[in-house]
């Protein structure tokens, strides 16, 4: 069983991380993982009483982080995190100004009116302090400012100390208060109050920035793919219009879109018509034509004039709550990397803290200089938090798949970031993916004079007519347009791959309706059908009684900006290849028009596994691009499999991917969008590891101050998190 909590307030990832391996421990519990981006902790296990267990969760956040509340995850309106306020990662807590939160940064309400005050009142002191510098009539007293160096200190880091205190008490030591707490009180004690409050000071002021440019970057990130309505207009009896909740409007109500709305619900045009825009869900940038009797999806906008349409679906089944869904579970897939770094930063610390101690006393030891290697000891802890990974490479994948949502494409995971960004081929379906899936009847010939087109396009009818694939579809437009009467076959029975058998009574040509390709005539050992290559389409034998009548050619024109999008891979150095069940010649067709550089063709559907697994053993990582429909089994075998063009309920629950445009394009820019994302979730690693690494050589160089030290924590966290932001922006 999986139960979804919010733990509200939890801004820490160290914290997080501690609440996660607590709860795993739990009687019955298997996996418990918290997302920072969203705040929800999914736990798995046996899971007999969900309120006995969030009382469990409850007690640990207690001991670990005090001020986090625990609550069962349930579906809300409009927005699901807290929005941006004052208190930073506490918005939507109800306290009192001033009350601790218990965060791990140990902040009273940063943004409250008296610690605000405080941080204004310290900036002020300190640049008084430099002033006198330059001016020095400016200056007191020498026990005067040992004073008010003290009384700011005490200000500063009061929170900081009280927190550390009762995390002491809990057997929580290694947390950035304590490390903190100890390099500024080490620094008074070796008689450098001055860098001590100054440390203390930007310490806080980083941390106030460091959680809003967190949890701006989540809410920016969240409004960008939230489109959930706030409100719907909904149309009575009489024709009165009446706001109501999205919530409470039932399918079947008439609910009004007036120019310029979003549409709220899934439905069908009833009245009116417009254009719309659909690029909100599908990336598409060309908006489509809407009249009585068209399928809407939600988040798309109106763009031209009033309409009135029937729900379909309630919101909770509506495409804006499966997008939204579909981001937030794939928040909680975490990738290799992010698990790396939970990992690393249970280590890191202790071995920084110890390799401080180390510092502190050998080299003292050595040479003497007690206070020097006391104060290098103290940058040290002041640089072991690893904030800036633990923080920033999530939000780069979560800020990856928010930018996709954006553009139409739904990813299930940093995991499915990780594998494209790895990809070396990608394999194609032809029909409906390269191709438009529209097949239309081009060419019907006859074996003899005594067979008419009518006959074969009738013959042919009677066994397609039970059927929906395409090319069904496509004779059955044709005897339509040509108002050719046709009779449904009995005992029909379908080949997969091959063909339709049927039955035909009071035929004047036969009973037997054979309706298929040249494996369908074998096996019923049809022999006088014609050995000629159809080069252009897809080529459907008629027989009947075992004897050829004629033959319709079928062709599905590739979609207007397939060529393009494959040339665009294959630049990128990505292999193309199509899968497809049509004979080689046609196959051959259609990847000469379109730059395919392989083909698998004459494909059964079972054979597109096998065919996927050989691709992957010649070429390496391999992404599967279908229509999701009967795809199930390659989707799962691929390394990456993702569905076009759909928004059905199997394909986003089938596919690692879903492009809601059906557009090739949009498969090469997912590529880059994961190859970025992963690239800056690296940069951020490399950059921070690199900075504390260099200021800490630094520092046993005696080049590297506590400021330095300052910067390459909070600092380097700042500009993580900025950078991880801009993949939300990348196009």
């Amino acid at each position: 069983m999986e139960q979804t909590y919010v733990l509200k307030n939890l801004c820490c990832a160290n914290c997080a991380a501690k609440i996660s391996d607590r709860v795993s421990k739990l009687e019955g519990i298997e996996t418990a993982d918290f997302t920072l981006a969203t705040q929800q902790f999914k736990v798995t296990g046996v899971i007999n009483d969900v309120s006995v267990l969030g009382q469990q969760i409850q007690d640990i956040c207690d001991v670990v982080e005090e001020g986090v509340v625990v609550e069962v995850y349930k579906r809300t309106p409009k927005k699901r995190l807290a929005a941006v306020t004052e208190c930073g990662c506490c918005g939507g807590h109800d306290h009192a100004k001033g009350d601790d939160h218990g965060h791990d940064h140990g902040l009273e309400h940063v943004g409250g009116d008296k610690s605000g005050l405080v941080i204004v009142a310290g900036l002020a002191f300190m640049a008084f302090e430099l002033l006198t510098t330059f001016v020095p009539s400016l200056s007191l007293p020498e026990p005067v400012e040992l004073a008010l160096f003290g009384i700011a200190y005490i200000f500063l880091a009061f929170p900081v100390l009280r927190t550390a205190g009762k995390n002491i008490l809990k057997g929580e030591i290694f947390d950035e208060n304590f490390l903190m707490s100890i390099a500024t009180l080490g620094a008074i004690a070796i008689g450098s109050i001055t860098e001590a409050v100054g440390v203390m000071l930007f310490y806080r002021i980083g941390v106030y920035f460091e959680e809003r440019a967190t949890e701006r970057s989540r809410t920016e990130i969240l409004n960008a793919i939230d489109m959930r309505p706030q409100e719907v207009r909904v149309v009575g009896t009489d024709g009165a219009v009446t706001i109501a909740d999205p919530e409470d409007v039932a399918v079947g109500q008439i609910i009004e879109v007036r120019a310029g709305d979003s549409i709220p619900l899934d439905g069908t045009v009833v009245e009116g018509t417009t254009r719309i825009n659909t690029a909100p869900v599908t990336g598409e940038p060309v908006p489509v034509k809407a009249e009585p009797g068209t399928e809407l999806l939600s988040g798309c906008i109106n763009e031209n004039s009033r309409i009135t349409m029937r729900v379909d679906k309630p919101l909770d089944e509506s495409m804006v709550t499966k997008i939204l869904d579909a981001v937030e579970n794939a928040a909680s897939s975490k990738p290799k990397i992010d698990r790396f770094i939970t990992r690393f930063a249970k280590v890191y610390t202790p071995i920084v803290v110890f390799l401080a101690l180390a510092v502190a006393i050998i080299p003292s030891l050595i040479t003497g200089e007690w206070e020097k290697w006391i104060y290098t000891a103290l940058t040290f802890l002041v640089i072991s938090c690893p904030c800036a990974l633990v923080l920033s490479v999530p939000l780069a994948f979560f800020s990856g798949i928010g930018n996709a949502s954006k553009q139409g494409i739904l990813l299930k995971g940093g995991r499915v970031i990780e594998a494209l960004a790895n990809i070396t081929a990608v394999a194609m379906d032809k029909t409906g993916t390269i191709t438009t899936g529209e097949f239309k009847v081009v060419d019907v010939a006859t074996s003899s004079t005594a067979v008419t087109t009518v006959d074969v396009l009738r013959l042919a009818g009677a066994v397609e007519i039970s059927s929906s694939h395409p090319i069904a579809n496509s004779i059955m437009a044709e005897t339509d347009a040509q108002y050719i009467p046709v009779t449904r076959a009995e005992s029909i029975q379908e080949f997969a791959g091959e063909g339709l058998v049927g039955t035909l009574v009071g035929e004047s040509l036969g009973n037997q309706v054979l309706v298929g390709n040249r494996r369908l005539m074998d096996r019923y050992e049809v022999r006088n059908y014609p050995n000629d290559v159809n080069e252009y389409g897809t080529e459907v034998l008629v027989a009947v009684d075992g004897y050829y009548v004629g033959r319709i050619v079928i062709a599905d024109t590739p979609r207007h900006d397939s060529a393009k999008a494959i040339h665009r891979l294959n630049d990128m150095g990505i292999q193309t290849v199509m899968l497809t069940g049509d004979g080689e010649a046609s196959a051959q067709f259609i990847a000469k028009s379109t730059g395919v550089s392989a083909v698998k063709a004459q494909l059964l559907p079972q054979d597109k596994l096998s065919a996927v697994t050989d691709i992957r053993k010649e070429y390496g990582p391999t992404m599967f691009v279908g229509d999701g429909i009967n795809d199930a089994p390659v989707l799962a075998g691929a390394d990456v499999g993702s569905a076009m063009g759909s928004g059905a309920d199997a394909a986003i629950e089938a596919a690692d991917v879903v492009f809601m445009r059906p557009s090739l394009e949009s498969v090469a820019k997912v590529l880059n969008l994961s190859k970025a994302t992963v690239s800056i979730a690296w940069q951020n690693v490399i950059f921070a590891i690199a900075v504390k690494i260099l200021i800490m050589g630094l520092g046993l160089a005696g080049y590297a101050s506590m400021w330095w030290a300052v910067f390459g924590d909070t600092g380097v966290s700042i500009l993580c998190i900025l950078n991880s932001v801009r993949i939300l922006y990348k196009k």
